[in-house]
């Protein structure tokens, strides 16, 4: 393909970078990650959640894994801050019934002492000392974390002069003293590096622009001895390969 062709491609892709709720089904098909983590996030929620619990999902996106969980609508909470992700729990959970606030999970929460007999956070901040707050006692946390390290590889290769780490503490082991600091009793705790895959270079660009807090800056034409350098990667090797960083944790009052 000329080169042409292939800095059209990009940039259509670049102007396509948006998404409601958390959905990657863009790209579906074109890259692959979190296959093979050693742990269910899903499985293990399903594990711990029972029918007469009141739940909360922190940075619930547009809620969609909260959705598929099918609680009760009226023993459920979510959380969310990011605008658009607001306009769609509105229009999709608030109606349900469920108690949908605005909320950054970096701030203190708008619900009383001992609310919540689970909660939940994938990928989301938090402040280990509202989750012990907010929890019952007896009460469960279970996160999945996006580590520090996380598609460094990928960063390093695009951007001309790669940008320090964007979230430095997160680790499993500083949050397993965090949690345990504020009187929570860790049951499970594990991290793991596994392979991120692109099957062409459009994916990644718009992969890239989505998650802008890892790539800052980043835009086709300001990177395009980057995307090049992808694009003899992907015909040499047939894909583009990098590393996510993920922990999961899951912790008790």
């Amino acid at each position: 393909m000329k080169q042409n062709e292939l800095l059209n491609q990009w940039l259509a892709e670049e102007r396509a970078a948006h998404i409601h709720g958390w959905d990657f089904s863009h790209i579906h098909g074109r890259y692959q990650e979190e296959q093979d983590l050693p742990w269910n996030y899903g499985q293990s929620v399903r594990q711990y959640l029972r029918p007469a619990f009141r739940i909360l999902d922190i940075d619930t996106g547009g809620g969609e894994f909260l959705l598929s969980l099918r609680h009760p609508h009226h023993l459920t909470s979510a959380t969310e801050a990011y605008p658009p992700n607001v306009s769609l729990c509105r229009e999709t959970l608030a109606p349900l019934g469920i108690d949908f606030r605005e909320a950054d999970g970096a701030d203190p929460l708008p619900f009383p002492d001992e609310s919540f007999d689970l909660v939940l956070n994938r990928h989301g901040e938090y402040i280990p000392q509202e989750i012990f707050r907010i929890l019952k006692p007896g009460g469960v946390f279970i996160t999945q974390q996006v580590g520090a390290e996380n598609d460094r590889e990928l960063v390093e290769l695009l951007l001309p002069e790669a940008p320090p780490l964007p979230f430095p503490k997160q680790y499993l082991r500083i949050a397993r003293e965090e949690l345990a600091a504020c009187g929570l009793t860790i049951l499970d705790g594990q991290e793991a590096f596994r392979s991120i895959r692109f099957w062409d270079v459009g994916a990644l660009v718009w992969f890239a622009r989505i998650i802008e807090w890892e790539f800052p800056g980043f835009s086709v034409k300001t990177c395009l001895d980057g995307l090049e350098r992808a694009q003899v990667l992907l015909e040499r090797d047939g894909v583009i390969q990098g590393t996510i960083h993920r922990y999961f944790l899951i912790a008790k009052k």
